[in-house]
């Protein structure tokens, strides 16, 4: 892991987004198109507001994958996972991406996920944007993940923890109104990608990212898998870095 700590959300947000552009660019100019999946939830706000903002990106070379959404919620719930990347990302970008193959929430959930796994390409994805929950889970892939199915998409149950912390960022009023279950990309098509850019800030994450970064590799800190990955790169604030030990804080920014 490359971990890289700043000084606030904002800083954060922009190296992240600094380096998502990079490679993206440097890809297209090897290869002409790009492909890159994008994150949501709070962890990801500053990211894609700068990288929304780049216009040296050649965006309609890109292909952008959504990595989780929720079964069964509207499209137009605020929670909605797609709704607020089009809002947040895709309707903001200079120019519309080669296509957004967003997750249909709303469709059978089994063949919603066949589908999403005839669209992914056949080797990795060049940069995925990617964040940790408070349980350490990656997308909806809650403890204890499946580390092994090579399946690309699944239908997931969602644990109380996971639920919990979407009522604490504020997207649903109780616990009762979040969803059970979601549709996520797996861990194995998360770690097939060229470049992991993983923005974790907040204090209340300080545990998940210590438990990922100096605890046990276990599905039951399915954060810690991302230590297994050739060029992953963690972005924290100050407060989630709390935690972790001088020698594997890395670089401050």
């Amino acid at each position: 892991m490359n971990i890289s700590i700043h000084a606030d959300r904002p800083a954060l947000g922009r190296a992240a987004a600094d380096q998502a552009a990079e490679s993206l660019l440097a890809t297209c100019r090897d290869r002409g198109t790009a492909n890159l999946v994008v994150a949501t939830g709070a962890s990801q706000f500053e990211v894609l507001a700068a990288l929304s903002d780049m216009h040296t990106i050649p965006w309609e070379a890109i292909t952008v994958f959504h990595l989780d959404e929720y079964v069964g919620l509207p499209n137009g719930h605020p929670a909605s996972f797609r709704l607020y990347l089009r809002e947040r990302f895709i309707d903001r970008l200079p120019k519309p991406p080669a296509a957004f193959h967003e997750i249909d929430g709303n469709a059978d959930p089994r063949a919603e996920v066949r589908r999403l796994a005839g669209l992914v390409p056949a080797g990795d994805f060049d940069v995925s944007l990617i964040g940790i929950g408070e349980n350490a889970h990656l997308a909806f892939n809650d403890p204890p993940a499946d580390f092994e199915t090579e399946e690309p998409y699944l239908v997931v149950a969602l644990d109380e923890g996971c639920r919990r912390q979407q009522v604490g960022e504020g997207w649903f009023g109780t616990l009762a109104a979040v969803p059970t279950h979601a549709i996520s990309m797996s861990v194995r098509r998360i770690l097939a990608s060229r470049t992991l850019i993983c923005s974790v800030p907040d204090q209340r994450k300080a545990e998940a990212v210590r438990a990922s970064v100096d605890g046990p590799l276990t599905p039951d800190v399915p954060g810690s898998v991302l230590r297994q990955h050739r060029d992953c790169r963690f972005h924290l604030d100050r407060a989630s870095a709390t935690l972790l030990r001088p020698a594997k804080a890395g670089a401050h920014a």
